[in-house]
């Protein structure tokens, strides 16, 4: 069942990469990234094909990030947030993206190219198991994605954090959690998972996983974003945030409201 979802969400994101090539930026994907706490000026930072629209926070807003740091981003997509965080980090620092699609990876990497950022790197791996030394990381961001990451496999993420993780070294997460039990009309919904919505977590279960790692003083915030605004995405005309694509909008998708379910929340955390 984890290597059909998987595959599942490999398949769905590395679609939309590769239709980023080909596929004009609307306006929409500024109005939902400015929702979700990007400025202007990081927005304006950033190569043409770099924000996707496929965010529910800005993990870099409130990482606290340091020149001359090590980050890695987990799920890194376009680099949107790898970029953000190679400027803070400059060029005694250093910026790592990893992301288990091939097409996602190399995107980036064009982007990174087109931005002339040499301080970042970019992993192809999956976010539970990535080729980087024990305590080697100041600071571990991630964007909408550990949500993706089937329900066995979540605590091996938050390991694989406190393992590359310095002693004092911090995590900043941005992600959608559920604020109550999914219903299985919800859970069960492909669709939904892999927009980002099915495969919640409780606020309880995050807060174990990051206890059970040794990652201390947790903080998650809920940041009362909107999420219905993913439903008016522009950006691919099949398919829009977190991979839920218009023409797969049932009316029961349609009708119902994100927001009583899910959130948007920030979680930060530091290694003992």
């Amino acid at each position: 069942m984890a290597e059909n979802t998987y595959n599942l969400v490999q398949s769905r994101y590395g679609d939309m990469a590769e239709q980023s090539k080909v596929t004009q930026q609307h306006a929409r994907e500024e109005d939902i990234a400015r929702a979700f706490g990007y400025s202007a000026e990081d927005l304006s930072s950033l190569p043409e094909k770099t924000n996707l629209g496929l965010s529910c926070g800005n993990p870099v807003g409130f990482a606290n990030v340091n020149e001359g740091e090590t980050v890695v981003d987990l799920g890194s997509g376009s680099g949107i947030d790898v970029f953000l965080a190679a400027r803070k980090v400059g060029p005694s620092g250093k910026a790592i993206g990893v992301d288990m699609t091939k097409s996602m990876i190399e995107l980036a990497e064009s982007n990174a190219q087109k931005a002339g950022l040499s301080n970042t790197q970019f992993i192809e791996a999956t976010i539970h198991s990535i080729p980087l030394p024990d305590a080697s990381v100041d600071c571990i961001i991630s964007n909408c994605v550990i949500n993706l990451v089937p329900i066995g496999d979540k605590p091996a993420v938050f390991r694989e954090i406190a393992r590359l993780l310095k002693p004092g070294g911090r995590v900043a997460i941005s992600d959608i959690l559920a604020r109550k039990p999914l219903p299985d009309h919800i859970t069960n919904n492909m669709a939904l998972y892999v927009g980002c919505v099915a495969g919640a977590g409780q606020v309880d279960e995050y807060k174990g996983y990051l206890e059970q790692a040794g990652l201390q003083n947790a903080l998650i915030v809920d940041a009362k974003s909107d999420l219905n605004l993913y439903k008016n995405s522009s950006y691919l005309p099949q398919k829009s945030c977190c991979g839920m694509g218009a023409s797969e909008i049932t009316p029961e998708i349609a009708a119902l409201d994100f927001n009583e379910w899910v959130g948007s929340f920030q979680i930060y955390a530091i290694k003992g």
